[in-house]
């Protein structure tokens, strides 16, 4: 390998290191990357000279002279982060260090003649707004099914009803940015590795109950595609082979049990009204309303998420045990109503787990539909930081705007 091949990529673990463990003395940057302390001096000395990278505060020191911190430039760069949901798009503007500037919902048809064309008027209305600031680094997308890869972003999600839709490179055309789409779950692990969890934990879970039901999987400080891309549909775990019908057209997901649909048919049939027709119109509103009745007491309520929160406790027993994560990480809509969730998850998932493993953390993070679009924007803030370059030749755009040798 070249020097200068071997400069950016220990600049970028210089950026990786400070992004998503946080201010670093000099020294202790030279020994997590193990390089020599003359290397890591030139190094940051040039990503000072680009605005990328600070001096803090002094570290105290046990005996001899306090170790001047680094730390990164929030202001360095942003990155508008973008949601696409069934009917609605959220898009925010997010700085390097993780800080909303502003954010925007726009009324949205997946299913139009020009979907894709659609998505990229409603983000270019939102950048003709943003007329100064940091540089911006790229936009980054969400949406609720598989992408085969990041950078080049060919979606099938049955919930938007595509099927190798080429949101990447029609976004690419439009734009004339980076554009890095993801499945928004491993978004929001993305998120989580850089601003929340995975700054302390290499290992961990995402798990999102709502709309419907996802999981994305941290190894090793990195977020697990799979082979395809499609790692993380654990709302497509069978439950029950003679369960009800879900939206991707086999029978008992995990999903049809405990997603929005799922609970509210499972209320109707306690109470015993009639099932309401397919396609509830507000399936969230109508959960919003089961939420405000388990706080009321209603015993229908409160038995409705019991049970769900015990179905999903056993599913996700089954995952902690395969791959064995640090910590558990709850996230989505549904969060409002954990407390009556817990109530059965927390016995299922004890019982259930292997020996060993019993006492993992459950955190569950206070939520807003804001977070499904930073963790979109993470996944451009995130490549400065990416080392492995798995983002490919976007992430190679992205880090070049960052230190303004594109246009």
């Amino acid at each position: 390998m070249a020097g200068s091949d071997r400069g950016d990529l220990t600049r970028t673990a210089i950026l990786a290191l400070l992004g998503t463990v946080g201010p670093l003395s000099r020294s202790e940057i030279a020994r997590e990357l193990d390089v020599s302390p003359a290397t890591v001096t030139q190094l940051t000395r040039e990503l000072m000279g680009h605005g990328m990278v600070e001096e803090l505060d002094l570290k105290p020191s046990r005996g001899g002279r306090p170790a001047q911190r680094l730390g990164l430039v929030g202001g360095a760069g942003h990155a508008l982060g973008v949601k696409v949901t069934a009917d609605h798009l959220v898009l925010v503007d997010v700085r390097l260090d993780g800080e909303v500037l502003g954010s925007w919902v726009r009324p949205f048809d997946p299913g139009a003649a020009d979907a894709p064309g659609d998505l990229a008027d409603a983000i270019e209305s939102v950048l003709s707004a943003i007329t100064d600031g940091p540089p911006l680094l790229g936009v980054g997308v969400g949406v609720p099914g598989g992408v085969d890869d990041q950078g080049v972003g060919t979606v099938n999600a049955p919930t938007l009803g595509w099927q190798a839709m080429p949101v990447g490179e029609r976004l690419r055309r439009r734009l004339n940015l980076p554009v890095l789409v993801e499945n928004d779950v491993n978004a929001l692990a993305a998120a989580q590795r850089l601003y929340g969890r995975g700054r302390t934990h290499r290992d961990f879970l995402v798990l999102t109950i709502g709309r419907g039901v996802g999981a994305a999987i941290v190894a090793d400080g990195r977020v697990y595609r799979g082979a395809r891309g499609g790692a993380g549909e654990f709302g497509h775990l069978c439950v029950d082979p003679r369960g009800p019908a879900c939206g991707c057209g086999a029978r008992g997901c995990l999903e049809a049990f405990v997603g929005s649909a799922g609970l509210l048919a499972a209320a109707r049939a306690r109470s015993g009204d009639a099932p309401a027709p397919d396609g509830v119109a507000d399936p969230l509103g109508a959960v919003a309303a089961l939420g405000r009745a388990a706080v009321g007491g209603d015993p229908v309520a409160c038995e409705v998420f019991a049970e769900a929160g015990e179905i999903l406790g056993r599913a996700t027993a089954g995952l902690v045990n395969v791959v064995d994560p640090e910590v558990v990480v709850v996230l989505g809509e549904g969060t409002a109503d954990w407390p009556f969730w817990q109530v059965g998850f927390d016995r299922a998932l004890r019982a259930q787990l292997y020996p060993g493993r019993r006492d993992i953390s459950v955190e569950v993070e206070s939520w807003d539909e804001t977070s499904w679009a930073q963790g979109a924007a993470a996944l451009v803030l995130a490549t400065p930081f990416d080392a492995a370059g798995a983002a490919g030749e976007q992430g190679r755009l992205v880090r070049a705007r960052l230190i303004g040798t594109t246009p």
